[in-house]
């Protein structure tokens, strides 16, 4: 078959032309690809939620992909091994509680799990904006990475979702949004975004589950995100928490669409 350059052109066109008006309307869209957003987007995939993922840099991942200062490994302690074993991702014991798995294989498994599951990642697109309706989140407002990163002004689109995950790690860059546009209002003691506290891989990896909640109507928040929102601390390298955070906000959101639901069905 000789190959045409313009069929090469207009076969990913409008691949992504149909992947993208397929997305405009989602019961979740999540912010981030790091660990803890592909974990929940393979959770809810898998639970038959239509899931879209945004992710404003090339490679999703997260910082996973460097592991530790560039030790391309990644430790997960016990309680978070059982993420591994439902993805697929090797692992060994190294030290006694403490299970190393390289973080290379970790990040491609995840992304590849989430997207088989049927979770739909996009990626080079950043947040700039939320819809606001009734006092909830209601959706996204996108734009080109590069276009923010040059600076030019083009405007937007917007998608819809029922629900909102913040993923996005250290920035929780979509609850920093609400705060900046409709004052402290997230459901922390002072209503502010609190930020991270320092390095404490203890205190943080329990306080990521902690923290893993609804911290505005319509907008829940895994992994860093809401260590960053609550005022928890950072943990590093050590992955268990994050990875059991996305599992946690998916079977959050799995049960509260499920009772959403139920009660449009009764009004009707």
């Amino acid at each position: 078959m000789k190959l045409d350059d313009i069929v090469i052109s207009r076969t990913i066109i409008d691949g992504f032309y149909d992947k993208l008006t397929k997305n405009l309307d989602t019961t979740v869209s999540i912010v981030g690809g790091g660990p803890s957003g592909l974990v929940a987007a393979y959770f809810l995939a898998k639970a038959g939620k239509k899931v879209a993922l945004f992710e404003r840099k090339l490679a999703i991942g997260g910082g996973m992909w460097g592991g530790g200062m560039m030790f391309n490994n990644i430790v997960v302690q016990k309680d978070g091994l059982e993420i591994l074993d439902e993805i697929g991702i090797r692992y060994a014991e190294k030290t006694k509680g403490y299970f190393v798995a390289d973080a290379i294989e970790t990040s491609s498994t995840l992304a590849s799990k989430a997207v088989k599951a049927g979770a739909a990642v996009f990626n080079l697109i950043s947040v700039e904006d939320v819809m606001i309706y009734n006092k909830r989140v209601t959706g996204l407002v996108l734009n080109w990475t590069p276009v923010e990163m040059a600076g030019l002004h083009v405007d937007p689109l917007t998608v819809r979702s029922k629900y909102i995950v913040d993923a996005t790690g250290h920035p929780a860059e979509v609850a920093r949004i609400i705060v900046k546009k409709i004052g402290p209002r997230l459901k922390t003691e002072s209503g502010n975004l609190l930020g991270e506290k320092s390095m404490w891989a203890d205190s943080g990896e329990k306080g990521v589950l902690k923290n893993t909640k609804e911290i505005f109507p319509g907008v829940y928040a895994c992994g860093m995100a809401c260590n960053a929102v609550f005022g928890a601390h950072r943990m590093g390298p050590i992955f268990g928490g994050m990875l059991l955070s996305g599992k946690k906000i998916a079977q959050l959101l799995i049960k509260n669409d499920k009772t959403a639901t139920a009660k449009q069905r009764g009004t009707r």
